[in-house]
């Protein structure tokens, strides 16, 4: 279980992707409520449908260069396509949501068109909740953290050099002794240099 202070940090590294996520999203939102208003005469589901490709373009360049711009940068292909799956499924929600109240209800566009409206932004919130959680987790990926500069240096020694530095018994520097332990070993090696003279 995570302790308070590894939840904190997790919060705060989300926080900045989920500021530039939300800004993105609140314009994409209000572009895509605009073409959906616009094209209502040919149909609010049609409208939705055509919303999202347009946004979702605008969406993904916006993301990959300003929300995810520090995640690893896969091959475009595989990323773009992830974020176009993902908005598919997002467009489902959306405009799903949408047509089973449209086609449920027997609401029209003419009469009905605030409602369906609002029906639109519940689906909005919906389908970004789902669209941000897939983002992070499938299309724009963690950057692979840089090997430690021991762990560089130690992968480019010699293995035999290694072998030697790790076998080889490493005298205590005079510094880490505590004053009783030095003294200790000066007399040790005083006897000893005492006794190989005699």
């Amino acid at each position: 279980m995570p302790s308070a202070r590894q939840l904190l940090t997790r919060v705060k590294g989300l926080v900045p992707e989920a500021f530039a996520f939300g800004v993105i999203g609140a314009g994409n939102t209000a572009l895509y409520l605009l073409i959906v208003y616009v094209l209502a005469d040919i149909g609010a589901v049609k409208a939705s449908v055509i919303a999202t490709v347009v946004t979702t373009t605008l969406a993904y360049l916006a993301n990959r260069h300003w929300t995810y711009r520090h995640r690893s940068r896969a091959a475009l292909r595989r990323e773009y396509t992830l974020f176009f799956g993902f908005n598919l499924a997002g467009m489902v929600i959306q405009s799903g949501s949408l047509a089973a109240v449209k086609y449920g209800f027997g609401l029209t566009e003419r009469d009905d068109l605030h409602l369906l409206m609002g029906v639109t932004v519940v689906g909005i919130v919906l389908a970004t909740i789902f669209r941000f959680w897939a983002y992070r987790t499938f299309v724009f990926l963690k950057p692979v953290p840089e090997p430690e500069p021991v762990e560089q240096e130690l992968a480019e020694l010699d293995p035999a050099a290694g072998l030697a530095d790790i076998t080889t018994p490493r005298r205590p520097d005079p510094a880490e002794l505590d004053p009783v332990d030095l003294d200790a070993e000066l007399v040790a090696e005083l006897d000893a240099e005492r006794r190989t003279t005699r």
